[in-house]
């Protein structure tokens, strides 16, 4: 399974307080997210604010698209969502 990610900037769902971020696993697109709490937690972002999630995201976009690959060697070309305590008890 060939795995990459884009490199676009994530998009900001308020609604769900997440970032999304596409994955392309076998050339076929698959939607990823990280959670809010997740960046604050373990990525410095400041706030809930927009600006401050993506910031924190592009800072550290290696870790958190590894960590999304992780999880698609796991589950296939399903939907992931990295929650703050995938990150507890990964690292």
């Amino acid at each position: 399974m060939h795995i990459s990610f884009p490199s676009s900037l994530p998009e900001y769902c308020a609604r769900d307080l997440v970032l999304a971020f596409p994955a392309l696993v076998d050339d076929h697109p698959v939607q990823c997210a990280i959670t809010a709490e997740a960046l604050e937690d373990h990525f410095g972002a400041h706030s809930l604010r927009e600006e401050d999630l993506v910031s924190a995201f592009v800072a550290h976009r290696f870790e958190i698209e590894l960590a999304a690959q992780r999880l698609l060697d796991e589950v296939g070309a399903k939907p992931v969502l990295l929650h703050s305590g995938f990150f507890r008890f990964c690292t």
